[in-house]
């Protein structure tokens, strides 16, 4: 949509350079570029927009409040930070009823379970998801006071947060 506006400048930032090589085939606007970097390390211009997409669940949960905090002051007044994340239940007994809704969503589409098992196996110890109250909380901490759900299914959340 804002291809035609020569100052609107995207960067997308992935620390796996397999996802850098995919995502400069796919790339849709002549205003984007791709780095390979750690978004932790990686200096953030002055934006309208910020988006992470079920990332945040990767970074050490010790690192994300800072994060969050080079986010909110990276952010333009009025800009906005669009956050999608898998999030955990606020006890064990919503979790493993979550798990088990996402197992059967997965069956239902064609997922062999020895490919879920194997997919959950992969991800152990690699992605630790906050809750939907953890998420909040980071937005909190690091500045942001007007925020709210925009999704959620099973255990997937997307927030928006002006600053």
């Amino acid at each position: 949509r804002h291809n035609s506006k020569k100052k609107s400048k995207f960067v997308g930032i992935d620390i796996e350079k397999n996802m850098i090589r995919q995502a400069n085939k796919k790339k849709l606007s002549p205003n984007a570029k791709f780095v390979c970097g750690d978004a932790l390390g990686y200096k953030l211009r002055k934006s309208d927009l910020i988006i992470s997409y079920y990332t945040t669940q990767f970074i050490r949960p010790s690192d994300r409040q800072i994060l969050f905090n080079k986010i909110f002051s990276s952010l333009k007044w009025g800009g906005a930070f669009i956050l999608f994340e898998k999030v955990r239940a606020r006890d064990a007994r919503f979790q493993d009823m979550m798990i088990g809704l996402y197992n059967e969503f997965k069956l239902t589409n064609d997922y062999s379970p020895s490919e879920i098992f194997n997919k959950t196996r992969s991800l152990k110890g690699v992605m630790e998801p906050f809750s939907t109250k953890g998420n909040c909380e980071l937005l909190d901490r690091s500045g942001f006071k007007d925020y709210m759900q925009i999704f959620k299914y099973i255990c997937f959340s997307g927030f928006l947060a002006i600053k």
